[in-house]
Formats: C-alpha cells, structure tokens, sequence
C-alpha cells in the first residue's frame, strides 16, 4: 500500500469528488485534466494493493498514467501506449515512454528546444507493431497446443494457423515472470512444454504457466561460450530440437535429454540454401519454417530445399 501520510491520495470508495471507486480491482485510480479547484488532482484506489515489480497492480505504471491525465492527455487508441485504457501488462523496470505517448504530449507543450540548434534531438519511444507492417521482424516463433506465437520486443501474436484474427497482447499479460525480448522459443510435443531463451538463461513454460526459471542453458548442454540461442525448433519427426547460433547449429536428443555428439555443425552445409543468423524457426506439417529479417523460408526437412520465400508475416493474414 502507498503511506497515507497527509498526502491525500489515498482514497476510499467515495470520496466526495462525484467518481467513487469500487473497490479491489476495477478502477485503479482517477486523475482531473487540468483545470480550476480538482483539475490536475490525482486519486488512488486505498482497496488496491499497488506494487514495486511486475506484478499487478505496480504503482509506477498506475501513476504514469493518471499523472497524463494529470496533464491533459486523453485515453489512446494505441494499444502499446501508456494512456490506452486498460492496464499494461509490461516489465516496468525496462520501461520507455511510448512514441505515441510522447508524440502526444509534445502536440500540447510542444517540443523542447535543445541549444540553438536547428535540428534538436528529440526524444524517440517504442512503437506498437502492426502486423501488417512490412518491416516487421520476429524474435520468436513458436506452437503452443495447435497456435502460433510471434514474439516482437515486449509484445506477443497469437495465431491458430487454420485462419481466424491474430491478437496483439504483452508477454507479461499471459506469463508475468517473462523477460521482454526473448530471443528464442519452442515447444517439445513429447512433455507439452515450452522452452524461452533470454541471453544465458531459459525458462520452461506448461501452457500459461511458468513452471521452472530462470535456469543456465549449460544445463542443456551448451558450452559456456555460448551467450545466446538465435532460433531454436523441434522437429517432431526426428525427435530432435534444432538451436541456431551464429553460423553454427546444436542437434538436441529429446528423449535422452542430451546434445547429439559432433555438434555444432555449419548451418549452411546442412541447410542447404539458408544464411547465419536466423532470428525464428518453428515446425509444421513436416516443414521447417525459418525467419530472418522480414521473410520466412519454408524448408522441407526431406529434401533439403527451400520451397518458397513468404513474408515474414504471411501467417497473421498479411
């Protein structure tokens, strides 16, 4: 709980500004644009438990965004921005204000000018992903129970590939505990787990769940020079799991739960037709499906050839 100590914002469910709160949950706090008497006033809900982490409901957030109403801004329509309505589901310790945040503050004080130059630097944020941009590009791509997840920065698409529209959310809004960022992911079909790669560190995922984490990728297996996994993909067929590192590329025995001996290999001598660096893979009715930069190779595993060159979010009905 925030100290209620003289300081007024602190209230309880009505508190004779014409806006009651209504207990745990629901409204979170309320702030009056600027104006005579309430106007740049900033209330919070005394039922709510507000926190310091990740965890609903954090007070930084909260604050952040009645302290805009505080000065003048309205509810956005963009659903990465700290003034859309609802709550973000967001790390806040690796929090940056939003672009169309920051666009809109600046249209009602304007844009500081910086020295007498006559190009100032001016403050740039994060932008909400379309899935329709043509320049997006995945960190992640994984199945989890018959969908599809397309992990970009703090964000998430979630896709049935059988069609259907893609929803946009936070990490954080369906595994709080997640880092933002991640650089790879997969699911093994034998345990029904997920497996997330950040730098050194992997987390295991039952559904919407974390259920093991952070832990050591030399746990796998990976030598310690190993500083991150680009892609990683389970080819249920072969019961292997694929990791892509730089050039090279580690083969993963699921069910003796150890790395293949003679690893790791070059890439391009076994995938004939693939480059180093490969930012997402997944598997799909027999095919391999790697993603780098803005398009995907649809790879089949038999032939040893890529079959077609789609965009990258050719999946999310783009």
């Amino acid at each position: 709980m925030i100290p209620n100590a003289n300081n007024h914002l602190l209230h309880s469910i009505d508190h004779g500004d014409n806006s009651p709160f209504d207990g745990p949950d629901g409204i979170l706090a309320h702030a009056f644009q600027p104006g005579p008497r309430l106007g740049g006033d900033t209330h919070f809900d005394d039922a709510e438990t507000f926190t310091k982490n990740s965890q609903q409901y954090n007070l930084f957030l909260v604050a952040a965004h009645e302290f805009g109403h505080a000065l003048g801004l309205h509810h956005s329509t963009d659903q990465g921005a700290l003034m859309y309505p609802t709550y973000p589901s967001t790390d806040p310790d690796n929090f940056r204000l939003p672009q169309d945040d920051i666009d809109a503050i600046q249209s009602l004080y304007g844009k500081e000018e910086l020295g007498k130059t006559s190009n100032p630097i001016q403050p740039t944020g994060p932008t909400t992903p379309s899935k329709c941009d043509p320049n997006l590009v995945f960190n992640a791509v994984t199945t989890l129970r018959g969908e599809l997840f397309f992990f970009l920065n703090r964000f998430v698409f979630r896709k049935h590939p059988r069609g259907g529209e893609s929803d946009l959310l936070f990490i954080q809004e369906l595994w709080p505990t997640l880092p933002s960022d991640i650089d790879s992911a997969y699911e093994n079909p034998i345990t029904g787990e997920i497996l997330v790669f950040k730098g050194k560190n992997y987390w295991t995922l039952d559904g919407f769940d974390v259920s093991q984490g952070p832990r050591s990728i030399t746990e796998l297996g990976f030598p310690r020079n190993v500083k991150k996994i680009d892609a990683a993909v389970h080819v249920e067929t072969l019961g292997k799991t694929y990791f892509f590192v730089n050039n090279k590329y580690y083969s993963y025995d699921e069910d003796k739960q150890a790395m293949d001996k003679g690893f790791p290999k070059f890439i391009a001598k076994d995938f004939p037709g693939m480059r180093p660096n490969i930012d997402a893979a997944f598997y799909y009715k027999g095919l391999i499906y790697f993603f780098q930069e803005t398009v995907q190779y649809e790879y089949s595993i038999e032939s040893k050839r890529i079959k077609q060159v789609l965009r990258s979010n050719s999946w999310l009905g783009c």
